[in-house]
């Protein structure tokens, strides 16, 4: 996926700006990002610390416009910032906010709460983003295939099996499976001793062909309802060997909506998150990303033409691998100085968390 455009490209046309031009263009990108609406000169007029009156605004609006900054929905409206505009503010003009010490502590909480389980992590990491945003939350995860420390079957109840399994840098997935009602617990422990000493250090993939050999060529000496147990649990990789896209608060990309083709610009965006082509290019884009990445508009050809802006970081495990991607996806007038530090800190709290820290 392409990047936003360099900063060397537009550092000049902040340079060209003079302070007024600034100001003008600086007031007309914060009240869009606040209503959505187009700004007029009257209005701007009006706002404090200007001190400009119409006709002179309306000069630096024409100014604005013809070096493609700004633009007019319609002959006789204010202006609104186009996508040129909004990379303008975002990466030269717009003063990224902090978080408060009470939002840092909610992140840390809700991310601990998930233990050492990532998906688990994932699903809160994502849920938390959409609700501190008031826009969707996005959390991708790219395929793996870890090797495995040790496998445990632990009953729930008849008929019911939970598989515990550990990876080598330390992750616990869970899996229930369904048995017969009539296992024993010497069962279970005799496929869970049998996986640990075949997988140990391997990753199931690796493994599994040897392991299903040897039970075919009855050389493991298991009996049927134990081997039924290993074949079983080979079956049941860990969740960090398939690909995850987590989506949470998509009612709140219907909400921002103001004219029938927003609508259906949102129902596009909708579809293409349930695309398997879709995760696959947001998942190039975290393998390729270094810290924070800004799409606007356009820009963001991940989901084409559908004009949704996204704020997504890569997440890191303790070697210094990229194993996913967290964000928010929102319109284009999202809040992007708050969306920010939330996305960083995030990112950073489930790299901390991870690492085992």
């Amino acid at each position: 996926m392409d990047g936003p455009p360099a900063k060397s490209y537009i550092s000049p046309m902040i340079t060209a700006l003079n302070q007024r031009s600034r100001e003008i263009f600086k007031v007309i990108v914060d009240s869009y990002m606040q209503s959505g609406e187009p700004v007029g000169s009257r209005t701007l007029s009006k706002l404090a610390g200007l001190n400009l009156s119409p006709a002179t605004i309306r000069n630096v609006m024409a100014d604005l416009e013809g070096a493609g900054l700004l633009y007019a929905p319609h002959t006789s409206a204010g202006r609104l910032p186009t996508q040129q505009g909004l990379r303008l503010y975002v990466d030269g003009l717009m003063q990224i906010g902090d978080l408060g010490a009470d939002e840092r502590t909610q992140i840390e909480t809700r991310c601990k709460s998930a233990g050492q389980s990532l998906p688990r992590m994932m699903e809160q990491a994502g849920s938390l983003l959409a609700g501190l945003s008031a826009a969707a939350g996005i959390v991708v995860a790219p395929k793996t295939d870890k090797p495995i420390k040790q496998i445990q079957f632990v009953q729930l109840d008849p008929g019911r099996v939970l598989i515990v399994l550990v990876t080598a840098d330390g992750m616990v997935e869970n899996r229930v499976m369904d048995v017969a009602a009539d296992t024993s617990p010497a069962a279970l422990l005799a496929a869970a001793n049998f996986l640990n000493t075949r997988l140990a250090g391997q990753t199931i993939n690796a493994a599994r062909g040897a392991i299903e050999m040897e039970i075919a060529q009855n050389r493991a000496q298991l009996d049927s309802l134990t081997a039924e147990l290993v074949r079983r649990g080979l079956a049941l990789e860990p969740q960090g060997q398939t690909e995850h896209i987590i989506v949470r608060g998509q009612s709140r990309l219907l909400e921002d909506v103001k004219a029938i083709e927003d609508l259906e610009r949102a129902r596009l965006l909708l579809a293409a998150l349930e695309e398997q082509e879709t995760m696959a290019r947001l998942l190039e884009a975290a393998q390729g990303a270094e810290g924070i990445q800004i799409y606007i508009g356009a820009e963001n050809n991940v989901f084409e033409h559908s004009g949704w802006s996204m704020v997504i970081s890569p997440y890191k495990s303790a070697q210094n691998r990229i194993i996913g991607a967290i964000g928010v996806i929102g319109p284009t007038r999202l809040n992007y100085s708050r969306v920010i530090p939330l996305v960083d800190y995030t990112s950073r709290v489930m790299e901390r968390l991870l690492d085992g820290q």
